[in-house]
Formats: structure tokens, C-alpha cells, sequence
């Protein structure tokens, strides 16, 4: 189908409001990719409709089991809903979770505990947590969360942790048009997790290039978020081998699974922000193999 979810997709209904939807999507070779035209590339990388008002829609991607997830609640608070494919008693069961709201405020009650966010807030959740539910403070501006999940085999304490909290960094420069405040949260020396290294980074007005210098890290997969792109803007997000690039553009609200083998940097028609998360081997954040631009092709 055109919008990406095709006839893989399972569908539960939950409750008259909410509705789960979990695409499953496996693994692409780089010379598949090569070959494939603008409509293959997005049906396999590109996620076009994670937020949905009342809603949970996740991607399982056998890249290194990531799911990938979008939570909009707006009329009543949303669960996290289990899914068959699972094969699980509940969603972390075995799991680990990543949560940054872009959106506005918002609260995820896990457990009992009740974790209030603001915009680019960020709350972890271990392996073992049985029951989650987002909501959001004001119907009218409602929270955003994006939701990054993967397997988990030590159980580690959820942890809230504010933008203010992240170390924020200040990288690039306005003559090279990537000016950018970068923040961790969950990565070795932020909050802990079993394998997960996420954050997010908030392109400068002016500025509209991200991760350049490319690079690539086979010992990791990686999913880009990207909001706060205006609805007459976009994003040209590139991919593929160093030597064999395509790109994807996109629209707010959108997010991409980057292989190990692939490159993932975009520029923009404006400026914008985008969450990065990883999986992998390590999480070790500067494990990177540079491809510098002068190599591309």
C-alpha cells in the first residue's frame, strides 16, 4: 500500500478509542536496496504513520528486533498494549523502552508510578514493567510520545530524565549550515539500559544538515524521528552504502530504520529536530566507521 502498511500489518482493537497496529518488516540486503525504486524504499524503510490520535502503532523490525512505536493520546490515556507477536505475557515482558514526548505535556504511568514530561522529556522503562499508560495534560495540545523498544535481558530502574538533565552539547557552525544542540539520554554514561542509546538533536535556525560527517556502525542499527518539521517543509534523509546513496524525503512526524550497513544524515528545506536511537552489539556512541562526503556517491 502507498502509506506503507501493508498486508503484513495485524490489527487488534482495543478499545472504541484506541487501536493497535504492529507491521512486521525483515531485513534488506545492500545490493536489494540498490535496486529498489522510491516506492520499495519507502514501504521498507520509511514509517509514515506512527501518531494517530488515541492511539499505539508499532514497526517490528528484525533489525536487531527493534520496535518502534507512536503514541498520540488525546481523548483518553493509551496502554501499551501487548501484541500476539510477542509471544510474551505482557510488552516487557522481555523487552526495555525508550520514551521521549515531543508534543505537549504528557504523564506515562508505569507500574504505579506516574513520570510527568514536558516537551523532550525522557523516561526509560525496564525489562519487567507490566503495565503503562500514556496521557496527556491538555486535550487541545496533546503529548507526543515516541517509543523505542528493544530486547532486554537484565532489568534496569525506570528512570525519568529532563532535557535540562542531558548534557545538552552545542556542535557545528552557521557556515557549514549545522548548528545543533545535541542531548543523551540513555546511553553508558546517562540512564542505563541493557542495549539501548537514545537522544535527540535540535537543529539551529539556519541550519538544516544532520550527522555530517556521515558515518556508518554495522555493529549497530538506528532509527531517526524527526519533528518539529513545518507541514510546507521536508527533510531529504540519505541511506544506502557510502558508495551507492538514495535518499527519502520526509514529513513531520516520520521516522526511518537505518541498517548497520547504511549511512543516515539528511538535510532539510527548513530547519527541524530528530530523535536518534541504536541497537546493537554496543553502546559505545562514538563506535562510528566515518564516510566522509567527499566519498560519496
Amino acid at each position: 500500500m502507498a502509506d506503507g502498511w501493508d498486508d503484513r500489518s495485524r490489527t487488534i482493537n482495543h478499545t472504541l478509542f484506541t487501536q493497535l497496529l504492529m507491521e512486521v518488516r525483515f531485513q534488506n540486503s545492500p545490493g536489494e536496496t540498490s535496486r529498489m525504486n522510491t516506492g520499495e524504499l519507502r514501504s521498507n524503510f520509511l514509517f509514515e504513520k506512527l501518531m494517530q490520535d488515541d492511539a499505539i502503532n508499532y514497526v517490528y523490525s528484525h533489525y536487531d528486533r527493534i520496535i518502534t512505536g507512536g503514541v498520540k493520546p488525546v481523548s483518553e490515556s493509551v496502554e501499551l498494549v501487548n501484541h500476539a507477536e510477542l509471544r510474551a505475557e505482557y510488552f516487557l515482558e522481555r523487552r526495555e523502552l525508550g520514551i521521549i514526548n515531543v508534543g505537549g505535556a504528557g504523564t506515562v504511568l508505569a507500574d504505579g508510578t506516574s513520570f510527568s514530561l514536558e516537551k523532550l522529556d525522557c523516561v526509560y522503562l525496564g525489562k519487567g514493567t507490566k503495565e503503562v499508560r500514556f496521557s496527556s495534560a491538555d486535550k487541545a495540545t496533546p503529548a507526543i510520545f515516541f517509543l523505542i523498544s528493544a530486547p532486554a535481558h537484565h532489568t534496569y530502574p525506570n528512570t525519568k530524565m529532563t532535557k535540562e538533565e542531558a548534557s545538552p552539547v552545542n556542535l557545528g557552525e552557521p557556515s557549514t549550515s549545522n548548528e545543533r544542540t545535541i542531548y543523551k539520554y540513555i546511553h553508558l554514561d546517562g540512564i542505563r539500559s541493557c542495549q539501548l542509546v537514545m537522544g535527540l538533536t535540535v537543529l539551529k535556525n539556519g541550519s538544516v544538515w544532520n550527522s555530517v560527517p556521515p558515518h556508518t556502525h554495522t555493529r549497530r542499527m538506528e532509527v531517526y524521528f524527526y519533528f518539529d518539521v513545518a507541514d510546507n517543509q521536508r527533510v531529504f534523509h540519505f541511506m544506502g552504502e557510502p558508495r551507492e546513496t538514495r535518499h527519502l524525503i520526509m514529513a513531520n512526524h516520520q521516522a526511518v530504520v537505518s541498517p548497520p550497513w547504511s549511512v543516515h544524515f539528511g538535510c532539510g528545506t527548513s530547519n527541524y529536530s530528530f530523535i536518534w536511537a541504536m541497537a546493537g552489539e554496543n553502546q559505545v556512541f562514538t563506535d562510528m566507521d566515518p564516510a566522509p562526503v567527499t566519498t560519496l556517491l
